[in-house]
C-alpha cells in the first residue's frame, strides 16, 4: 500500500477508482469529484464492485480508516492506496469538493 498526498490524488482522478469509506452522515462535508461511497464496514464485501485492473485510492476523514481499507484490498490483490490526511487535508489545501446526492 502506498500513501498519496491529496495533491497526488488530484492528478489521478481519471485513472484511479476513488473510494470514500466514511459513513453516510460524514459525506455532507463534501466528497472528491468522481468518488464513490462505500462505507468501511462494506469494503470486505465490495470486491466485485471494484475494477481489479485499475488502482483504488481510499479516502476517509483523516486517513486512518482509509489505511485499514487499503490494507484489506491490497491483501485481496488490488493495487490499493490511501490518501494521507484524508478529506481534512484535501479541504485544507483547497482542492475541489462536491456535495453528494444522498437518498
Amino acid at each position: 500500500m502506498m500513501e498519496l498526498t491529496p495533491q497526488q490524488v488530484s492528478t489521478r482522478l481519471a485513472d484511479a477508482q476513488i473510494i470514500d469509506v466514511r459513513e453516510t452522515e460524514e459525506l455532507v462535508d463534501g466528497m472528491i469529484p468522481g468518488a464513490r461511497h462505500i462505507p468501511l464496514g462494506l469494503i470486505p464485501d465490495s470486491h466485485a464492485a471494484l475494477e481489479s485492473t485499475r488502482p483504488v485510492i481510499l479516502v476517509c476523514r483523516s486517513g486512518r480508516r482509509s489505511a485499514a481499507a487499503a490494507d484489506h484490498l491490497a491483501e485481496a490483490g488490488f493495487d490499493a492506496h490511501t490518501m494521507t490526511g484524508g478529506m481534512l487535508e484535501w479541504a485544507a489545501v483547497g482542492l475541489p469538493m462536491v456535495l453528494p446526492q444522498l437518498p
